[in-house]
């Protein structure tokens, strides 16, 4: 039993192994649906070991196998032990897995999972898909940006424990950047530096090319005065000294690449369509924004190329909106809120990785960019494809009320019910491409309900 999945890419053999070879590969692979995560990276694809976390504080422990150490041919992992937590896996399956790369043709590769185990084949197909698809997409992208003339660079990112910041670090360090973390504790290896936010030391951002700044309390939750103030707290002066060390390091970036958000244009806009010219909306989230983007002021003036990455709502299982409804609509609890007729400017996690990337690498690319995919839906239309995908219907509709209960009337009106039409007009025209700009096709790639491209 087991499976064998396949798929081409137009990459190099070479370059595919090596991008399988450093560090990120794994949490690239990892698929967001499954209740896994990495708590170790393998050393090396000749003889390390990897540990992934289990529900219940229980380890997968794969242990790579230097005997059948090929490369850029094959490398092979087993299922290991270490210590009473990894055995429950060991009980349940035996796992033994050949990754084999074959030339085929100038510059293409075929990539060839191999897997023995008596998990059947239907359990494991998605996570093929999965992977095979993150592999080109990724591969693809970082292909892109060699074509542009642009090579692996330092950069240095905040936020790395985050939802988007880990998703970030790992796409750059596979793709061969040094990446620096800029963490708050002490630090534990070379690739971390300690920061501290209200006074950032003067060689914080030496020999950096460019910085990522993505650190603040989480927007989500009830706006209480408390909830306001560490969102403020954590952005505005944090970003402004960030700003200021990055202006003043006489070797440091050229480039500051900040996040931000649509909540910039205000929580009720209707049909209009927001652009990068649109104007400022009301309400906190937009005056939040609006002082976060000024904070970035010292850097513009210091001569750095700035970024205001305008976020949408990120699709991922793994935080956010749909980390909350997945398991609503999976039991058929799901429905559209209030009238539905709101609209809801979305974009895949992967798509926001790229647009970050694509801040990094493009010269021309500066003040803001709405990172939104190009297709946004109402809220019903939302609820659709989701109940669609999980092969649920979406039959309760969730009245204006129920929000208000959770997140107040102000966030209720500003996070769960706020209507923008927002587009990505700056990405459009430098002809950016999205890996996945229609939703269902985002939402099959992130729950694990991917179809095959014929």
């Amino acid at each position: 039993m087991g499976i064998e999945y396949s798929s081409i890419v137009d990459v190099p053999r070479d370059d595919v192994f090596a991008w399988h070879a450093r560090p990120g590969a794994i949490q690239r692979l990892m698929p967001p649906w499954q209740p896994m995560r990495v708590i170790a990276e393998a050393d090396s694809l000749a003889d390390g070991r990897a540990v992934l976390g289990l529900p219940g504080g229980l380890r997968w422990i794969a242990d790579h196998r230097p005997e059948d150490y090929d490369p850029p041919a094959r490398f092979v992992d087993e299922l290991g032990r270490d210590g009473l937590t990894s055995l429950p896996a060991g009980l349940v399956a035996s796992w033994r897995h050949e990754h084999i790369f074959e030339a085929v043709g100038r510059g293409r590769t075929r990539i060839v999972d191999r897997v023995d185990t008596p998990i059947p084949e239907k359990l494991l197909l998605q996570t093929f898909r999965y992977r095979h698809r993150q592999i080109a997409d990724d591969l693809d992208a970082h292909r892109w940006a060699q074509s542009q003339g642009v090579r692996p660079v330092t950069v240095a990112v905040t936020g790395t424990s985050g939802l988007v910041g880990s998703a970030l670090t790992a796409f750059l360090t596979s793709g061969g950047y040094r990446v620096i973390r800029l963490v708050r504790r002490p630090t534990r290896n070379h690739h971390e530096r300690q920061w501290d936010p209200q006074a950032p030391a003067d060689d914080l951002l030496e020999g950096v090319d460019a910085v990522v700044h993505l650190a603040g309390a989480s927007i989500g939750g009830r706006f209480t005065d408390e909830h306001k103030a560490a969102a403020r707290d954590s952005r505005i002066e944090p970003t402004r000294l960030l700003a200021e060390c990055a202006a003043n390091t006489a070797n440091g970036p050229a480039s500051f690449v900040c996040a931000s958000a649509i909540g910039l244009y205000g929580y009720y806009r209707s049909d209009e369509m927001l652009d990068e010219n649109a104007s400022r909306g009301s309400g906190f989230l937009a005056d939040l924004v609006a002082d976060w983007e000024a904070a970035t002021k010292p850097a513009e003036a210091g001569g750095l190329r700035v970024v205001h990455v305008r976020t949408g709502i990120v699709q991922t299982p793994r935080g956010g909106t749909l980390q909350i409804l997945r398991p609503l609509f999976a039991a058929g609890l799901g429905g559209r809120l209030g009238d539905g007729r709101q609209w809801l400017s979305w974009i895949d996690i992967d798509d926001l990785i790229d647009v970050y990337h694509r801040a990094l690498a493009d010269p021309s690319l500066s003040g803001p960019v709405n990172a939104v995919a190009p297709e946004p839906v109402r809220n019903e239309d939302y609820t659709r494809i989701l109940a669609s995908v999980l092969h649920r219907p979406a039959l309760l509709p969730v009245p204006s009320f129920g929000p208000k209960l959770l997140l107040g009337d102000q966030g209720a009106r500003e996070l769960a019910l706020a209507d923008q039409h927002v587009v990505p007009r700056r990405l459009l025209e430098a002809g950016h491409t999205f890996r996945r700009p229609h939703l269902e096709d985002s939402l099959r790639h992130q729950l694990g309900h991917i179809v095959e491209q014929k």
